[in-house]
């Protein structure tokens, strides 16, 4: 663990606001900054949520695991970003339905499940802050369960590919089976045939897409029929 670092707050827009509080600041001040390296896991499904994690530096995926061992990404938490499930773990004071795990080192400020329900009820700068990152993960996880029930798997691959082509995708077929909810094969059959059209190039843990344009209109195509 680490002293508090002020600067690394301030420099995060979202967590600014929170120095400016006196409640909220001096629950900052007190709190652990905790460092992770990459790939360590930081809770599991059942574990008991014990402090309310604020990420300002790193990346960490949440993600469900089925009873076959199946994986599905729920979201990716960046740096001044909470965790949804750790915030409703720690209100209804349930375990976690869900892991987490570090994909880059990590540095987080770790405020007591105890020092967090006080604080929350006295400070409006942390309750806005809670509650809107909150409401926002939230938002995005109904977005997810809609994509997965209704939209059909080569529609969310190509706009997942769409929304990575300003640079080369590096992620396994495995990845991003996982990121979209589907089995690796599914994922395969149709980057293959997104290859064939000549809209992306395959390589070795790596995809570069070629032609945007027609994904878009292939999802078009798609959404029309």
């Amino acid at each position: 663990m680490m002293a508090f670092e002020p600067r690394l707050v301030a420099a995060i827009p979202a967590l600014a606001p929170l120095l400016e509080d006196a409640v909220a600041a001096s629950v900052l001040n007190e709190a652990a900054v905790v460092e992770m390296p990459a790939h360590t896991t930081l809770f599991r499904q059942g574990d008991t949520c014990e402090n309310y994690l604020v990420l300002i530096q790193g990346s960490v995926k949440v993600f469900a695991r089925s009873e076959q061992g199946r994986e599905i990404v729920l979201y990716h938490i960046g740096r001044g970003g909470s965790c949804v499930l750790t915030t409703s773990c720690l209100f209804a004071k349930s375990p976690y339905p869900a892991e987490g795990v570090s994909e880059t080192s990590i540095k987080a400020i770790a405020i007591p499940a105890k020092t967090f329900e006080r604080a929350i009820a006295q400070s409006e700068a942390l309750r806005d802050f809670v509650f809107t990152t909150y409401s926002e993960r939230l938002s995005r996880l109904i977005a997810l369960v809609q994509q997965i029930a209704f939209d059909r798997i080569d529609v969310r691959l190509a706009r997942y590919l769409i929304r990575c082509s300003d640079s080369t995708l590096f992620a396994t077929h495995q990845e991003l089976a996982e990121e979209l909810g589907t089995a690796r094969e599914v994922v395969s059959r149709h980057l293959k045939e997104f290859e064939s059209r000549g809209w992306l190039a395959l390589g070795r843990g790596k995809i570069d897409v070629i032609d945007a344009k027609g994904l878009e209109l292939r999802i078009e195509e798609l959404l029309s029929n």
